[in-house]
């Protein structure tokens, strides 16, 4: 080859290696708006298949596979009360392919309760998407109490202190901390009965082996209609519109705005691209929009919710200030 042909051939190779690399250089990340997703996404449920909360991830799962595109695969990833699943979205990459469905209890309660071993801040670590369901918490009775109305059960234990007990999930879960609530804000002595599952309450309940419970009102509905339970009120400031009749406790004075409800909610790992999680956002509304979905989570007793990640994140910011007060003052810990 001649020099001169030599040297323009290098020209030319020069030439395509730096377009190449400045095409390179100004592509979008694999992230980026429109980019995403381009593969399957995982959804971790930080607790066992068949509860609750999983239950409500394998409702939306199919319908938000078919906004975005692509595979949902939920993943299991129970132990610590949620705290395992939930470090493991924590640490996952924030590249909108790991989501994370999980409850107050987990996310905003367990590092004020337990917080030598739990290892992330649920508000700082993880990036709120979208609120999707919530259920007021019911003060519940078994069927032979002899207060009958939400008035005379609160003035026979204003009047009984230490004398009646309630159940509720275990030490520094929502359930305790809503009848901590309606202990510290009406000023009765009620002893706490810590259960491991509220399945096991409701049975001591109905034979009369307990006297209160606060357990979600989807839980109650069926034995109370059924008269094996006595709903007192449920915490929140209206009825329920899954059961109108169950009224609010805020009848009794002392207990206006103790208002403690159970919720669930998409979060991502800190980090994930602001236009993912609005476009995450965007999907997960219209999912909660389809018919279908919002009678299942009707017929479960929740009602379906979806607000925009900046709603959602002041929502929690009220969760942590409720809950940290109660805590507090109760000088609660589960260690």
């Amino acid at each position: 080859m001649r020099p001169a042909t030599a040297e323009r051939t290098r020209r030319r190779r020069l030439l395509a290696a730096l377009a190449l690399a400045a095409f390179v250089a100004s592509a979008p990340p694999a992230t980026a708006e429109g980019a995403w997703p381009a593969h399957a996404i995982t959804l971790i449920v930080p607790y066992g298949a068949g509860g609750n909360v999983d239950v409500m991830a394998r409702w939306i799962g199919p319908e938000l596979s078919t906004r975005l595109g692509q595979p949902v695969i939920i993943e299991n990833v129970s132990g610590a009360g949620g705290v395992i699943g939930t470090e493991k979205a924590v640490r996952a990459r924030p590249d909108g392919y790991t989501l994370l469905l999980s409850v107050e209890s987990t996310v905003v309660i367990a590092k004020m309760v337990t917080p030598s071993t739990v290892r992330y801040d649920g508000l700082a670590d993880l990036v709120p998407v979208t609120l999707l369901g919530s259920q007021p918490l019911a003060l519940v009775g078994k069927p032979a109490m002899q207060p009958k109305t939400t008035e005379t059960l609160y003035a026979e234990l204003k009047s009984a202190p230490g004398k009646y007990s309630y159940a509720s999930s275990g030490v520094g879960t929502s359930l305790h901390l809503g009848g901590e609530l309606l202990k510290q804000q009406g000023g009765v002595d009620v002893v706490h009965v810590p259960y491991r599952t509220g399945v096991q309450i409701i049975s001591d309940l109905s034979g009369n082996q307990l006297d209160l419970a606060v357990l979600p009102l989807s839980m109650v509905m069926q034995q109370a209609r059924a008269g094996k339970l006595r709903v007192y009120g449920v915490m929140s400031d209206k009825p329920s519109a899954v059961m109108p009749e169950a009224l609010p406790l805020a009848s009794v004075p002392a207990w206006r705005g103790a208002n403690v409800s159970v919720w669930q909610g998409i979060f991502a790992p800190r980090g994930t691209p602001p236009q993912i999680v609005e476009q995450l956002n965007a999907a997960l509304v219209q999912v909660l929009a389809n018919p279908g979905v919002r009678k299942n989570f009707e017929d479960g007793g929740v009602t379906p919710i979806g607000i925009g990640p900046k709603e959602f994140a002041a929502f929690l910011k009220t969760e942590e200030t409720k809950f940290g007060a109660i805590v507090t003052k109760g000088g609660i810990k589960a260690e």
